[in-house]
């Protein structure tokens, strides 16, 4: 049955007419519930709620798979310009971002290009950068480049997946780097050639993964609304004396908000996943393939008051 609800709601995110229904309805139906706004200047109330509340913040300006290169310079210049703005509002808040949304598809110059403008402007006012990961077609490109932007730069992080095979020896050969990794379970439709189709396997990986990055010294970030992945990680921290300055929780905006709130009171770190723009519907839908309980989560979410 879940694997059933998963492929429906990733059926669900590629459909472009239920996208561009969204995209008319979605500022009254999603903003301030699941997504921060329009845009990042309309998110900073938002922003600066939740740093009130002991929570840091990622922003992720939605959209991907672009293919225009006029495009790929807009987004990444409303990338610096979400940067700056953290810096000179205080912002306790990261910068996520896609590599093909900077035109990863197009070109991997103008990648190149889009990034250092972007990461020029991250060590500047020293705001971390998170490449996110996106299907398996795409990360060897997406790790090659973390690993040319991580010798010159150190506010560029990025993000691993426990759904593919690969992640272990990935994690493994990018540990010289002395990376900040976002682990997570992993939201794209895969084949089982190249990812465990079954989530008891997939769950028994982001486990393993957990572990070894935190006792290789590496600051890290579990994403994750799984109590059991959650109180794993606690357990590992306790029983190898990880100081909880070492890694942080992160979570999705509009989603288990009350235990985001506990476990700052319990003393960890908590970021919250904060998206904005106008092509919010793919995202939401790959986050509720992720997992059936985030379903309920998100209906609270989108019909509280």
């Amino acid at each position: 049955m879940e694997v059933i609800t998963r492929d429906f709601f990733l059926f669900l995110s590629k459909s472009s007419i239920l996208n561009r229904l969204a995209r008319n309805w979605g500022s009254s139906v999603a903003t301030g519930k699941i997504i921060g706004g329009k845009d990042f200047e309309s998110s900073i109330p938002i922003i600066r709620k939740l740093n009130e509340q002991g929570l840091t913040v990622t922003v992720d300006h939605l959209g991907e798979f672009v293919d225009s290169r006029e495009v790929a310079r807009e987004r990444t210049q409303e990338c610096i310009r979400a940067i700056q703005l953290i810096a000179q509002e205080k912002l306790e808040s990261h910068v996520s971002l896609k590599m093909t949304s900077l035109g990863l598809d197009i070109d991997l110059d103008l990648v190149r290009e889009n990034m250092t403008g972007i990461l020029d402007t991250a060590e500047q006012h020293q705001v971390m950068v998170t490449i996110d990961m996106e299907d398996e077609v795409r990360c060897q490109k997406t790790l090659d480049l973390f690993k040319e932007f991580r010798q010159r730069y150190e506010y560029v992080s990025t993000v691993l997946q426990a759904y593919l095979y690969r992640t272990e020896q990935d994690l493994e050969e990018l540990n010289p780097y002395k990376p900040f990794f976002r682990l997570v379970k992993g939201a794209y439709k895969e084949s089982p050639q190249v990812a465990f189709p079954d989530k008891k396997d997939v769950d028994e990986n982001y486990k393993k993964l957990i572990k070894k990055q935190l006792l290789s010294g590496h600051y890290t970030a579990i994403a994750t609304h799984d109590d059991k992945m959650i109180d794993f990680t606690k357990e590992i921290a306790r029983e190898h004396q990880i100081g909880k300055d070492r890694f942080e929780f992160q979570m999705l905006y509009g989603m288990r908000n009350k235990t985001q709130l506990e476990l700052v009171k319990e003393g960890y770190n908590m970021r919250v996943y904060l998206p904005y723009g106008d092509d919010w519907y793919g995202y939401f839908m790959r986050r509720l393939a992720e997992r059936p309980a985030n379903i309920a989560f998100a209906f609270k979410g989108m019909t509280k008051k």
